[in-house]
C-alpha cells in the first residue's frame, strides 16, 4: 500500500498542475458577451421560436430583432443564468472544441516564452506529457473553460498517472518538485476557493430557476399594442381613437429543434372608415386582433407546429391561424415584423399582398439548398396548402372543398446583400368571398389590403384565382435597405362577367439605427391592390396610390414607439374621393 502511494505522490504534481493551470484559467479569462448574428433562414415566422440570443428573417437580410425575454428569466442587469449554463453545458459538445494530444509546447502557436505560465505549461507538456490542445494548433490559455474540456485535460493527465506508475522509480520524483507542489498550494489556495464559491453558487442559483421556472418545455412571449390613431380629410367622419391588440404566445419545444405555437389574442382596434364600403386601404397591422367583434374578447388565433424533416426540410402544421408569412419569405426586411408591432403599419407596406390570399389550417414543407462558400447562400423552395373553412363538416366548407389557397415559392438569397422571391398562389374562393382576406379572420370574409374593386369576387358564384408575385430586397450598406414587390391576380368567376385581373406594386427605403441603435425609419410607396377590365358600371380608372412613412423609436429593449402617416390617393380607385390621410402613434410592448 505505502508503495502505490508513494508512487501516486511521484506523479502528482502533473496531476494538481494540470488542474490548478487550467482551474486559474478559468478564473482568469474575462467573459465574453457573445453578439447577436442574425442570419438568412429557411422560414421567417420561425423567428419567433429562437432562442432569445439569435433571431432570423427569411429574406437573407440582417434585421436587427428584439430579444425575447423567459417569463422567469434573472433582470436584464444581471448574468443572463439561463444562458451561462445553457453555454457552460454544450460549448464542449461542439467539434470546434475537440482537444488532441501534443508532445511539445512548441506546438502551440499562441503560447509565447514571455507568457506567466510559460515555464509550468512547458513542464506538464514536454515532461509529463498530459496537456491536450485544439486541433488548429493552439491552447487558448486566455479563455474560459468547460467541464467537458477540463474532463479531458484531467483524463489525459491521469492516463499518464497510470503509465508512470506502472513504470515509476524512485528517481521520478525531486526537491525540486515538492516545493512546485507546495508553492503551487500555497499560491493558488485563494483561487481554488473563489472558483468553488462560483460554482456552488451557479449551481445553486440553476436549482432555484430549474424549480421556480414555468415549465420545462415552454416560454411565454408576449406583446401588447397602444395605438392612437385618426384620419383626416375633407370628408372625414371618424374620431381619434385610442386602441389596443395582445398576443400571448406559449412557445413549446419537445426536442429542441421543434416549436409548438399556442397564441391567445384580443383586441379592439376597429379599422377607420374612409368612406368606401368594402375597401382596406387604410387597413393597418393591428387591426388583425384575433376578435371579429373587436370587443377584447379572447381567442386561440394561431395553433401552428414546426418540426424538422431531414437535415434541410421544415414542415409547417397550421390548426388554426396560419398565414404564407408564418413559413414563406416574405423579402421585405424592417417592413415586415412577423408580428405587426415593430415593421410598417399597414398590412399594405408590410409584405406582397399575394401573401394575403387564403390562409387557415393546413400544411407546409421549407426545403433549403445552397452554400454558404458560393454566391448562393442558403435558399429555399416552399410548397403549402391552407384551407379557411377546414374545421366546418358542411356543404361547401372542409379541407379540400372550401375555400383554400396552394402556394410555391422559390427564394433565393444571392450573395450577403440581394434576396430575391418569386412566389405562385393558386385559389379557390367561395361566392361572397374576398381575395386578399388571409383566410377569413376569426371566420370573416373581410378584406385586409386592397380596394373593394380588387376584392369583389362574385357574390352568388364561386371564383378560382391564380397569382403571380416577385419580392426582392437589397441592402447595399448595413444602414440602408431597399424592398420592392409586384404581384398580379388573374380572378376566373364561374359565372357571367364575373372575371377580372387586380394589380399591386411597391418600393420602400428602410434607413435601420436612425439615430439610435434599434431605430428603424421607413419610406413606403405603392399601389395598393386594384382591379382592371370589371364589367360596366364598376368603377376602377384611377389607380389607388399608397405612401407610408413611419419612425421606429426603440425605448428600450421591449418597448418602442412607432409615429407614422399614411397618405392614400383616390381610394375606391376613383379620383372623386377625396384623399385620406391617416396619423398613428404605436407603442408597443414585449415581454
Amino acid at each position: 500500500m505505502s508503495n502505490i502511494l508513494w508512487k501516486s505522490l511521484v506523479v502528482s504534481p502533473a496531476v494538481l498542475g494540470a488542474t490548478l493551470l487550467v482551474s486559474t484559467t478559468a478564473i482568469a479569462a474575462p467573459a465574453s458577451t457573445a453578439s447577436e448574428a442574425i442570419k438568412a433562414d429557411l422560414s421567417a415566422a420561425e423567428q419567433q421560436g429562437t432562442s432569445a440570443q439569435t433571431a432570423f428573417t427569411a429574406s437573407g437580410i440582417e434585421v436587427p430583432q428584439q430579444p425575447e425575454i423567459v417569463a422567469q428569466a434573472q433582470p436584464q442587469t444581471e448574468v443572463n443564468v439561463l444562458e451561462q449554463v445553457n453555454r457552460y453545458s454544450s460549448e464542449g459538445k461542439t467539434a470546434n472544441n475537440t482537444q488532441s494530444q501534443v508532445t511539445s509546447v512548441s506546438q502551440f502557436s499562441d503560447v509565447q516564452p514571455t507568457d506567466w505560465a510559460f515555464q509550468a505549461l512547458q513542464s506538464l507538456v514536454e515532461r509529463y506529457g498530459c496537456i491536450a490542445g485544439y486541433p488548429n494548433g493552439t491552447y487558448r490559455g486566455n479563455r474560459p473553460m468547460t467541464r467537458y474540456e477540463f474532463a479531458a485535460g484531467l483524463n489525459a493527465c491521469l492516463d499518464r498517472v497510470n503509465e508512470l506508475i506502472a513504470t515509476a522509480t524512485a528517481e521520478l520524483v525531486t526537491k525540486e518538485d515538492l516545493a512546485t507542489l507546495q508553492r503551487l498550494q500555497e499560491e493558488f489556495s485563494a483561487e481554488l476557493a473563489t472558483l468553488r464559491g462560483r460554482v456552488d453558487a451557479l449551481e445553486a442559483r440553476t436549482a432555484e430557476l430549474e424549480a421556480n421556472q414555468f415549465s420545462t418545455t415552454t416560454k411565454l412571449v408576449g406583446e401588447a399594442i397602444f395605438a392612437l390613431t385618426d384620419s383626416f380629410g375633407s370628408d372625414d367622419d371618424n374620431n381619434t381613437v385610442f386602441q389596443n391588440r395582445v398576443r400571448l404566445d406559449l412557445q413549446t419545444s419537445f426536442t429542441g429543434k421543434d416549436v409548438l405555437h399556442t397564441r391567445l389574442a384580443t383586441g379592439n382596434a376597429q379599422r377607420l372608415d374612409l368612406g368606401v364600403p368594402g375597401s382596406a386601404e387604410g387597413f393597418q397591422t393591428f387591426n388583425i386582433t384575433g376578435d371579429p367583434d373587436n370587443e377584447n374578447n379572447v381567442f386561440l388565433d394561431w395553433l401552428a407546429y414546426y418540426f424538422p424533416l431531414g437535415d434541410n426540410a421544415r414542415v409547417y402544421v397550421s390548426a388554426t391561424g396560419g398565414i404564407w408569412s408564418d413559413i414563406a419569405s416574405t423579402v421585405n426586411p424592417y417592413f415586415e415584423d412577423f408580428d405587426g408591432g415593430n415593421g410598417a403599419l399597414s398590412t399594405f407596406a408590410s409584405e406582397n399582398p399575394i401573401f394575403r390570399i387564403g390562409g387557415g389550417a393546413g400544411a407546409a414543407v421549407n426545403f433549403g439548398f445552397g452554400s454558404g462558400g458560393s454566391i448562393l447562400k442558403p435558399s429555399s423552395i416552399t410548397v403549402g396548402y391552407l384551407g379557411s373553412e377546414a374545421s366546418n363538416p358542411g356543404g361547401g366548407s372542409g379541407i379540400f372543398d372550401g375555400n383554400y389557397a396552394a402556394l410555391g415559392q422559390l427564394n433565393f438569397n444571392l450573395g450577403d446583400r440581394l434576396a430575391l422571391a418569386a412566389t405562385y398562389v393558386h385559389g379557390y374562393h367561395g361566392s361572397g368571398s374576398a381575395l386578399f382576406d388571409a383566410g377569413g379572420i376569426q371566420g370573416a370574409n373581410v378584406p385586409v389590403v386592397g380596394t373593394a374593386q380588387a376584392n369583389g369576387l362574385s357574390a352568388t358564384n364561386a371564383s378560382s384565382s391564380n397569382s403571380y408575385g416577385l419580392s426582392a430586397a437589397f441592402r447595399p450598406t448595413d444602414r440602408l435597405s431597399v424592398s420592392g414587390f409586384v404581384s398580379y391576380h388573374d380572378v376566373s368567376g364561374f359565372g357571367s362577367d364575373d372575371d377580372f385581373e387586380a394589380w399591386s406594386y411597391g418600393l420602400g427605403v428602410a434607413l435601420p439605427d436612425f439615430g439610435k441603435k434599434g431605430n428603424v425609419l421607413g419610406i413606403f410607396g405603392g399601389a395598393q391592390p386594384y382591379s382592371l377590365n370589371r364589367v360596366a358600371g364598376v368603377r376602377d380608372s384611377d389607380v389607388p396610390y399608397h405612401i407610408e412613412g413611419f419612425y421606429k423609436y426603440q425605448v428600450s429593449d421591449n418597448i418602442s414607439i412607432t409615429p407614422g402617416v399614411i397618405w392614400l390617393t383616390a381610394p375606391g380607385q376613383s379620383s372623386d374621393n377625396d384623399d385620406a390621410i391617416i396619423g398613428t402613434v404605436r407603442t408597443t410592448f414585449t415581454f
